[in-house]
């Protein structure tokens, strides 16, 4: 039955990682409604404003917050969080970066690099990337999760069978998540939030962005999931479908060789195509291109495929 009853969990009630032992900063029956308010994945360390000079500056130990947790009344190890996403109030800036060490091209792009977004929060219209091109917005959480069932504190950085950090960018409004229970109570958390980003977010960062997120928190009694599921509303990629795709590949016996070598190609055709800087059309990728599994069955090579939407640029 749905519950009439609603909360807010403000941004100051946040952790940075995950253990069963922290108390939780509310506690909701199944059905409630919630709003959270999010702090961006650097911590409130970067703004609107920042320069380089302040990445520079950043405590690792301050990065990925997530608000809560959040105590859910009869939830057990075994049972299931069912996570109905609403609603996402987005702040009108956001950050990409890329910071040296990592990244699926780390061993590439080796200085730091900054871009700081201003959209329009309201009309959520594409929004200009300063070297180049305009990125159509879709905001999401990127974190969103609950307590492991082993003791002690868990980075948020990897996720986990219990959620975490899978930036996955259709966490956004309309999906309904669920999440295998691993402790009583849950002990339910969200943060991380974008304004968008590419499948794979290969950079390491999408356009971080805090926001308030509107949710309801169900209780499904013995599910026993293995790991997260989650459905959509339809089609997740509309955004970026209107103008096509430019596509590259990468070949051979190594998915994440295969990978690499597709977003090179990628960044090799815009900065030739475009004007852009390598590093500018790195983390270009990072927030609007796609990469795709295309073939996993002609054995001894597979297919990577990396997709850029055309919209961008026309």
């Amino acid at each position: 039955m749905p519950s009439n009853r609603s909360h807010t969990i403000h941004k100051e009630h946040h952790h940075f990682g995950w253990n069963n032992a922290n108390p939780p900063k509310l506690k909701v029956a199944p059905g409630d409604r919630i709003e959270f308010d999010t702090i961006d994945a650097s911590g409130a360390q970067l703004g609107p404003e920042s320069t380089l000079a302040d990445l520079a500056r950043l405590d690792f130990g301050k990065i990925n917050p997530v608000t809560g947790p959040v105590h859910v009344d009869g939830a057990a190890p075994g049972d299931a969080l069912k996570i109905t996403l609403h609603e996402f109030a987005p702040s009108g800036w956001g950050w990409t970066a890329n910071i040296p060490g990592f990244g699926l091209l780390a061993d590439q792009f080796k200085e730091a690099a900054l871009h700081i977004w201003k959209y329009d929060r309201s009309s959520l219209a594409p929004a200009a990337y300063g070297p180049g091109g305009r990125v159509p917005l879709k905001p999401f959480a990127g974190t969103i999760g609950v307590a492991p069932a082993e003791p002690g504190l868990h980075s948020i950085v990897p996720p986990r069978r219990v959620g975490g950090n899978m930036d996955i960018r259709d966490m956004a409004a309309g999906t309904v998540l669920y999440l295998p229970v691993e402790v009583p109570g849950a002990l339910f958390s969200i943060g991380d939030t974008h304004a968008t980003q590419g499948d794979g977010e290969v950079c390491g960062t999408a356009i971080e962005s805090p926001m308030a997120v509107s949710l309801t928190i169900d209780l499904v009694k013995g599910a026993n999931l293995r790991s997260p599921r989650y459905t959509t509303p339809g089609p997740v990629a509309r955004h970026f479908d209107a103008k096509g795709y430019e596509v590259t590949t990468g070949i051979g016996p190594d998915l994440m060789a295969g990978a690499r070598e597709a977003v090179m190609g990628m960044i090799d055709l815009l900065t030739a195509k475009h004007g852009l800087k390598p590093v500018e059309a790195y983390m270009l990728c990072s927030v609007c291109g796609d990469l795709r599994v295309s073939e996993v069955v002609d054995m001894p090579n597979w297919v990577v495929s990396f997709y850029f939407p055309r919209i961008v640029f026309e």
